[in-house]
C-alpha cells in the first residue's frame, strides 16, 4: 500500500468531510425508506436517487478512510529544510521579476487556488531538491522557464 503524504490542515480537512457525509448519511436512509414505502420501486425515481446519493456518499466516505489509513503527517518525516522537498513553501521568482509562493504538497492536498501545489506538477518537478538562491530551468507545458528560489520555509 503507497503512502500518501498530508500536511496536518490536509487531514483535519479530510477528518472534517467524513465527519460531514457521516453526518448526511441517517438522513438519506430516511429518504429511501420514505421512497420505499411509496410502492413499485421500479419506477420509483425518487427512490433511486436517493440510493444512488447514498452510494456515492458511501463510496467518499470509504474512500476517505483509505487515503486516512495511508496518510503519513509531512511535518513528521524527516524532511531536510533546506531543499525544495514535500511540504516546504517557496517563495520564487521568475525571468521577468513576478514572484510566486507554493506550497509543495501530495497531490490528495493540491489547490492551485490556495497556492498549493502537486509535488507531481512539473513547476515542482523542476524545483525539487534544490536550495535557496539557485536558479533552476524548468520544462513546462508552456516551454522551459527559469525560477529563481528566494526562500524555503517549512
Amino acid at each position: 500500500m503507497a503512502s500518501i503524504f498530508l500536511t496536518r490542515e490536509g487531514r483535519e480537512k479530510l477528518r472534517t468531510e467524513i465527519a460531514t457525509l457521516q453526518k448526511r448519511k441517517p438522513a438519506l436512509q430516511e429518504e429511501i425508506a420514505r421512497a420505499r414505502e411509496h410502492g413499485d420501486l421500479k419506477e420509483n425515481a425518487e427512490y433511486h436517487a436517493a440510493k444512488e446519493t447514498l452510494t456515492n456518499l458511501m463510496r467518499r466516505i470509504n474512500e476517505i478512510n483509505s487515503k486516512l489509513s495511508m496518510a503519513q503527517l509531512i511535518d513528521e518525516q524527516n524532511i531536510e529544510k533546506d531543499k525544495v522537498l514535500i511540504g516546504a513553501t517557496i517563495k520564487i521568482e521568475d525571468e521577468d521579476g513576478e514572484t510566486f509562493e507554493y506550497t509543495i504538497v501530495d497531490l490528495e492536498e493540491a489547490d492551485p487556488a490556495a497556492n498549493k501545489i502537486s509535488v507531481q506538477s512539473p513547476l515542482a518537478q523542476g524545483l525539487l531538491e534544490h536550495k535557496a538562491g539557485e536558479t533552476c530551468e524548468v520544462q513546462l507545458p508552456a516551454g522551459k522557464f527559469k525560477y529563481k528560489i528566494l526562500s524555503i520555509k517549512r
